[in-house]
């Protein structure tokens, strides 16, 4: 917007409404034009009602004291306002106004924006939380410039200030969690992982993964405590139970999700087992209590594989890093593809050795181009990296067991909401490629694959019931896909598997039965009518409505003792009975239990919690491939830092991420910004 002129133009004779130049200073925004006595105008403050001279006569003042009146802070009205915050053009200290040529502006909510020093300072710790900035920032000469131009009235917080801050927001976020967590309908999972440092400390991450009320997924941090022995027998154990008493949720702990580096062993401590057990909170007898990370396994068999390759991946490595050194070396390779009728839509690329899917992809494209490579050292006496045609056999037969593992990963990381079910169908089909595998005739093929399934077969082992479990809660495919799965593992003895999971469910399902029923919101909104209640049962009956208004109490009393002594089907019978529904691209699980809560009432509390297990450790939206195989490692500042403060930093973080975004202040003054 180009900035107008101080005055309005000096007119001698009145012009014709038509031709008359429109106001174009920014200023009138503010102020409202009211004729007095004599031909006279006056400019009116809208804010504060004063007035100031406008015209008089046929001569035209200027708009300068105007705006002196709003940016220098004269209105009475937004006398608080900082004088920074708001310039309009051409207004100076010295009275002077001038125009630069040319300016831009925004509008801003000046007149209720007013500057706060404790809200500015909360905002401040929590940039630092959630960008992951030093504590020290508020040291920084160059920070604290940049703060102090955009308010001169700020006062920098010290460390001890903005570390105190951050304990602030931690414990007001930690406040609106617990209350979540304490309406909670059902159980909840936790999901542990271990940190270290460069010192013998470490730190065990704990996160809880439940399903709300409206049949939401949720993951959010809980503890991020500091452990003298991480890898201690006892250590993760005092760790749940801290947690478990720290957010009371001793009664409604589930499962416990780990990665590769704790053991069963570790979690099955005495102290926290016992207690656990007094409590009546373990499911299934502890079945289901501990759960393999899925994303870990994945990356543990990948690794091992390409690991057998490790020469073979150093030479095409430094092969394609030969070829990309110049553009001079890529046109000549492709000059060679292009002879040898190599028409390839992979690119050469180099990859990141912490992420096993790049080095896959960039051996998936090397194989394209091997005849290229060969052709490259025949002609190029600087290049000598070309794999052999036997190398290449094993990147040929490397890549097609990578290719399970990666489009596998793909399809967990592509769901909005990784629920516990997905998870059974890519398990299977690994499992089964793989056995299938090691009878290959061709050594190379099967040696691969009996490396590859003794570690994938331990995971299947230890998870395959929860993961079966978790899938007859999809209603897809209930006991049918375990049914034909296990066929395909187990051959002659899948029977006797299917068994086991069967048995596993109905067991289950009657722990559930035997829990009390919540009322539904349908009988609570009858405020009118009295209840008459079954005994829980094994058949697990619905509450019975007796309506006292339509004049069939008689008959809701016959049904009501009928319903007793008759036999019925209990709602998992029921659930698995009733056919399979259409298999769709969008089928949405959670609403789909949502919607049958009502039909289903202790069923859907059994599927709340089962598809609420954190099969995979990583978070949803983040990368499985980056999700390393040993201890995440914690950096030498924020090991420096005390531990309450490190715990706030890290949940706080993961709190905020979820806080409601701050509104915009609406546009009705003006804030000079200049490009």
């Amino acid at each position: 917007m180009v900035g107008a002129s101080d005055t309005e133009p000096i007119t001698t004779e009145a012009q014709p409404a038509s031709k008359r130049r429109r106001k174009k200073s920014l200023v009138w925004e503010h102020f409202t034009i009211e004729a007095v006595a004599g031909g006279c105008t006056r400019a009116c403050c809208k804010l504060c009602k004063q007035t100031f001279a406008y015209s008089s006569g046929t001569k035209i003042a200027g708009t300068s004291h105007l705006k002196r009146h709003i940016a220098l802070g004269s209105c009475p009205k937004i006398k608080n306002q900082d004088k920074k915050q708001l310039m309009l053009p051409g207004t100076q200290t010295d009275g002077n106004a001038t125009d630069p040529p040319k300016r831009r502006y925004r509008r801003s909510n000046w007149n209720s924006a007013l500057f706060e020093q404790d809200s500015s300072c909360v905002n401040l710790a929590k940039m630092i939380i959630l960008h992951e900035y030093p504590l020290h920032i508020v040291e920084h000469h160059g920070f604290i410039s940049f703060a102090q131009s955009l308010q001169p009235r700020f006062r920098m917080a010290s460390v001890n200030d903005i570390e105190g801050e951050i304990l602030s927001v931690y414990q007001k976020e930690k406040q609106s969690l617990m209350q979540i967590l304490g309406n909670l309908p059902g159980r909840f999972s936790l999901t542990i992982s271990l940190w270290t440092t460069s010192q013998t400390l470490g730190y065990v991450c704990l996160s809880g993964q439940f399903i709300d009320g409206e049949w939401r997924l949720h993951r959010r941090m809980l503890n991020f405590m500091m452990v003298s022995s991480p890898h201690s027998e006892n250590a993760l154990s005092e760790a749940i139970g801290i947690c478990l008493s720290d957010w009371n949720m001793q009664t409604k702990l589930f499962t416990i999700t780990l990665d590769n580096n704790c053991s069963s062993h570790d979690i099955y401590s005495a102290n926290l087992r016992d207690h656990l057990t007094n409590k009546n909170s373990l499911m299934l007898k502890g079945q289901l209590f501990v759960v393999r990370c899925y994303a870990h396994i994945l990356n543990v068999v990948a690794q091992d594989v390409m690991a057998s390759i490790h020469g073979i991946i150093y030479n095409i490595r430094e092969s394609v890093k030969f070829i990309k050194a110049s553009p001079a070396r890529e046109e000549k390779f492709a000059e060679i593809a292009l002879q040898l009728e190599i028409f390839s839509t992979n690119n050469l690329c180099l990859d990141v050795a912490s992420q096993w899917n790049t080095t896959y992809l960039m051996l998936v494209a090397a194989l394209d181009y091997k005849q290229a490579f060969a052709c490259l050292e025949t002609c190029d006496d600087s290049y000598n990296e070309a794999p052999s045609a036997e190398d290449w056999k094993k990147v040929d037969i490397v890549c097609s067991f990578l290719k399970l593992l990666y489009d596998s990963a793909n399809v967990i990381m592509l769901a909005a909401d990784p629920t516990a079910n997905i998870f059974f169908q890519e398990a299977w089909k690994i499992q089964v490629e793989l056995i299938n595998a090691t009878r290959n005739e061709d050594a190379a093929v099967s040696g691969i694959a009996k490396e590859m399934h003794e570690k994938f077969d331990k995971y299947w082992k230890d998870c395959s019931l929860i993961l079966a479990i978790a899938v007859v809660m999809d209603p897809r495919f209930k006991l049918k896909l375990v049914e034909f799965s296990f066929s395909k593992i187990y051959g002659e003895d899948a029977a006797r598997y299917v068994k086991l999971v069967s048995d596993a469910i109905h067991e289950l399902y009657l722990e559930y039965v035997a829990q009390p029923l919540p009322l539904t919101p349908a009988y609570v909104e009858q405020e009118g009518d009295t209840n008459v209640t079954n005994g829980n049962n094994d058949n697990n009956q619905s509450t019975i409505t007796v309506s006292a208004g339509d004049g069939l109490l008689d008959f809701d009393i016959f049904i009501s003792e009928t319903a007793v002594t008759q036999h019925t089907k209990s709602e998992l019978d029921q659930y698995l009975e009733e056919a399979l529904v259409p298999r769709i691209q969008e089928f949405d699980i959670l609403n789909w239990w949502k919607l049958n809560n009502l039909k289903y009432p202790t069923l859907s509390r059994m599927a709340r919690d089962v598809l609420a297990i954190p099969v995979s450790m990583v978070s949803p939206g983040s990368s499985i491939f980056a999700a390393g195989t040993g201890s995440c490692m914690l950096d030498e500042y924020r090991s420096s830092l005390r531990p309450d403060i490190v715990e706030a930093l890290f949940c706080a973080k993961d709190w905020l991420q979820f806080a409601p975004p701050v509104a915009e202040p609406s546009s009705t003054a003006i804030v000079k910004m200049e490009f």
